[in-house]
């Protein structure tokens, strides 16, 4: 299933360069994933509601090519790697305008209950982890 998330760059995002901040990114990338979650029947507050969460591990990020006030990213993410304990997400970011890449990134993640114990999705919850597995990048 594709799905692209448009982000348009705000003012406010801009640093005393005119180009978006480097931290920014980070709440694109948060952005996306909740969009993404919620277009494949999975929001945050479902997952919840079921005692999943999925906080962040890392982020390995390759900044390529800068956006300012204005522009329009188009991220479309991807899962690298999934265990149902832990996943790998990539996203593909581009400049809608010119098409260029902006970043190179990935974000890790793992699935916890809510106290924060790791679980195995694929023991917990199958549906869930059928959905994650059919994401999967093959």
């Amino acid at each position: 299933m594709s799905f692209k998330f448009e982000r348009k760059i705000n003012y406010y995002e801009t640093d005393k360069m005119g180009v978006v901040h480097h931290s920014n990114y980070i709440r694109f990338l948060e952005e996306t994933r909740c969009a993404w979650l919620e277009q494949i029947g999975m929001p945050f507050d479902l997952l919840e509601e079921n005692g999943i969460t999925i906080p962040v591990l890392a982020v390995n990020c390759e900044y390529k090519y800068h956006v300012t006030f204005g522009d329009i990213l188009e991220i479309i993410p991807h899962i690298k790697e999934y265990s149902g304990v832990r996943m790998t997400v990539g996203y593909d970011v581009k400049d809608k305008k010119t098409g260029k890449t902006v970043l190179i990134v990935e974000t890790k993640h793992c699935f916890t209950n809510k106290n924060l114990k790791p679980i195995n999705l694929k023991k917990y919850n199958k549906e869930f982890s059928d959905k994650f597995e059919s994401l999967l990048e093959k």
